[in-house]
């Protein structure tokens, strides 16, 4: 075992891989709650009463998210089909590069799910300025969030 000088750690390029698969499986399960319900708040909605009140704006919306809430919950099993398949072929690299892709895919979806909703609630409770004023500073912080703050630790470390 040699230390790398970027991580600290005394670990084979073997080990190296098998603590990211595990860390990575910690956030699967992590992202794997929070898409299923918002998921599940988006599939009760349609079957509200106030559900055929909405205009067009909030149906387009309401749809949209519901394609994003698809396409994030196959992103979030997309790693456990990736390891299903390649596991034991000895290219774990591979499994532990696609897990990355697919959980940057996921935390994109989770985060256009979150700003659809504050918007679409937003939109039907008070007005549909308050409801782009609320979605698009929840995208900043998102943004913010999701993306400069990864990037400015990153630089500091």
């Amino acid at each position: 075992m040699a230390k790398d000088d970027q991580t600290g750690r005394n670990e084979t390029e073997q080990e190296r891989l098998d603590r990211k698969w595990e860390d990575q499986l910690q956030e699967l399960r992590v992202m794997q709650t929070g898409v299923q319900l918002l998921a599940g708040f988006l599939l009760t909605l349609p079957f509200q009463a106030k559900f055929a009140d909405l205009d067009g704006f909030q149906r387009g919306l309401f749809l949209g998210m519901m394609a994003v809430a698809g396409l994030t919950t196959l992103c979030v099993m997309t790693p456990v089909s990736v390891h299903r398949h390649l596991s034991g072929q000895h290219i774990k690299h591979r499994v532990v590069q696609a897990a990355q892709v697919a959980m940057m895919a996921t935390l994109v979806g989770v985060a256009l799910l979150v700003v659809g909703m504050l918007t679409l609630i937003f939109d039907v409770v008070v007005s549909r300025p308050a409801a782009l004023t609320v979605g698009g500073a929840a995208a900043v912080v998102a943004v913010t969030l999701l993306a400069v703050v990864p990037r400015v630790l990153e630089r500091r470390g």
